[in-house]
């Protein structure tokens, strides 16, 4: 079994997001990787054009070159969308991990779920990206229970994204017949544990993990604990934290 990984909006440097998680998964015998993703400008085609779809098949492009090997997909926040999409129609992906994430139905866009009022956390601009609000307390609501290392680290990789992705539906629903995760972090000061519950309610079963929101950087053991129990067959009831 292989982990992939999908970050979140407004992210670079795909590694280093999942990069403390690489060693205790190694320690359960699991290998990881992270994908890059076009919408972010990490991949071919810039920001302000590429779109969900093409970050879906970033993620593709990943499982392909390895077709044989069954895969967990964990997506975070935004990434949520991507991976519910990329795993569409799949073999080769067993499960689903979503974290703080965003679980999307039929014909529902990020845009659609988020409702009326903007995020406070982004700001659009006129090339057709978004960029996170420098106005507004980023590491008290994303970083909190992060160390000072990964707190600076994530605040100088957070970056544009276009706008189209946030706008598009995924093409194909994967959590309807894909085994699927979710875990709610109830410190999160983002992503409201009340609203990860109802995203929760689409997804096979719920964990819940005393972080904010990004435990892959504040608490990467009890991350992986989780996913070494969905690939051992057990039944996680992790729920430690900060």
């Amino acid at each position: 079994m292989r982990v992939v990984f999908v970050h979140g909006a407004c992210a670079q440097d795909a590694a280093w997001w999942w990069h403390r998680m690489v060693e205790p998964l190694a320690a359960l015998g699991l290998e990881s990787r992270s994908v890059e993703l076009p919408s972010c400008g990490e991949r071919a085609g810039a920001a302000s054009g590429a779109d969900l779809h093409a970050d879906a098949d970033a993620v593709r492009a990943v499982l392909d070159e390895e077709p044989e090997r069954p895969a967990l997909l964990c997506g975070h926040s935004y990434g949520g969308m991507v991976i519910t999409d990329a795993a569409a129609g799949r073999d080769d992906v067993d499960h689903l991990l979503y974290v703080s994430a965003v679980v999307p139905d039929t014909d529902e866009s990020l845009a659609s779920l988020a409702g009326p009022e903007p995020a406070p956390w982004v700001v659009p601009r006129d090339d057709g990206t978004i960029v996170p609000n420098t106005a507004v307390d980023l590491r008290g609501a994303f970083l909190h229970d992060c160390d000072e290392e990964a707190a600076a680290g994530a605040l100088r990789r957070w970056g544009p994204q276009s706008q189209a992705a946030f706008a598009q539906a995924p093409r194909g629903i994967a959590w309807h017949k894909t085994p699927s995760t979710y875990v709610v972090c109830t410190e999160d000061r983002a992503t409201s544990p009340a609203r990860q519950r109802e995203f929760a309610r689409r997804a096979s079963r719920r964990l819940d993990l005393q972080t904010g929101h990004h435990p892959f950087l504040s608490h990467p053991a009890l991350l992986a604990e989780v996913i070494g129990e969905i690939v051992g067959g057990g039944d996680a009831q992790v729920s430690g934290g900060a």
